[in-house]
């Protein structure tokens, strides 16, 4: 019996430990995140500065380069601030902290307008874009930021794994209960034995040194967390070689007819979409 007792205790006494190093490295993490975000963004605000005052300089010969070069500066800066963000957010989620500001969006239009706002980007990529809708209209409860993402998040993943020529295909579903949101491709596709762990943290589905992309690991997984905190669903299918389709299902609620909540979504904000694109998209070189 006494025995027991002491497995008992010891058992409880690792248990603590565990969770406390959890709780110090996401601490860690969180604090970490911070403190590069500062540094980036003054970076990043030099930059912009920086291509201001190359308006006025006039030497055509090095301008090209040194615009080429500033280009690959803000673009590795963005990169940056696309995994301090998504550090900050997996933090956040991890530790019951991070806001989600439902409501009432009409999700066809918001989808729709982030589908659009890339459709410049994509074409310069040789891919194209087609964005279809069973309905014009669908007034749902949910944080249009967070979609926001989600959506562009997986459209970045569309065309960093479809080659030239391909295509990426949005389309949305009218359900009683749900809203069906799918994002599909023609690329590569995701081996079968990736599947079960696509959602899973750090994970990537070419770990070689030699892979054609970057990434960090996170973005389908905190994709799946921001469809989850929506009371949603995310799934994918996918066959190797022939494209892959995320199909996100997200409950047809509004939230109440009063308090501050109560306000419908007036579209995305144009610089704003622009900056987040770029984030999203850092990753993916020309």
């Amino acid at each position: 019996m006494e025995e027991l007792q002491k497995n008992i205790d010891d058992e409880r006494e690792r248990l603590y430990e565990i969770k406390e190093y959890d709780r110090i490295k996401t601490e860690f993490f969180s604090n970490i995140s911070h403190e590069l975000r500062t540094p980036i963004n003054v970076i990043f605000s030099a930059l912009q500065v920086h291509e201001l005052k190359l308006k006025d300089y006039v030497c055509p010969n090095a301008s090209t380069d040194i615009y080429k070069y500033t280009k690959i500066m803000k673009q590795n800066c963005f990169r940056i601030l696309r995994l301090i963000n998504n550090l900050i957010d997996i933090t956040k989620i991890d530790s019951g902290y991070l806001d989600i500001n439902k409501i009432n969006t009409n999700i066809i239009s918001l989808v729709e307008d982030v589908s659009v706002s890339v459709v410049d980007y994509i074409g310069n990529k040789g891919l194209s874009l087609t964005f279809d809708t069973e309905i014009e209209e669908k007034n749902i409860a949910c944080d249009p930021e967070k979609i926001e993402r989600i959506i562009l998040n997986l459209l970045s993943n569309a065309v960093k794994f479809t080659p030239y020529g391909g295509n990426v295909m949005v389309n949305i579903e009218d359900g009683i209960e749900n809203i069906c949101i799918r994002v599909k491709d023609t690329g590569r596709g995701i081996p079968a034995e990736k599947l079960n762990s696509i959602f899973d943290r750090f994970v990537q589905v070419d770990k070689s040194l030699s892979r054609d992309h970057e990434g960090s690991g996170i973005g389908l997984s905190l994709v799946k967390c921001l469809v989850e905190l929506h009371g949603g669903t995310i799934s994918v299918k996918s066959k190797e070689g022939y494209g892959t389709e995320f199909i996100i299902y997200i409950p047809c609620k509004l939230v109440g007819d009063e308090g501050p909540e109560d306000i419908s979504y007036c579209g995305i904000k144009s610089d704003s979409c622009v900056e987040k694109t770029s984030i999203e998209f850092s990753d993916i070189y020309n």
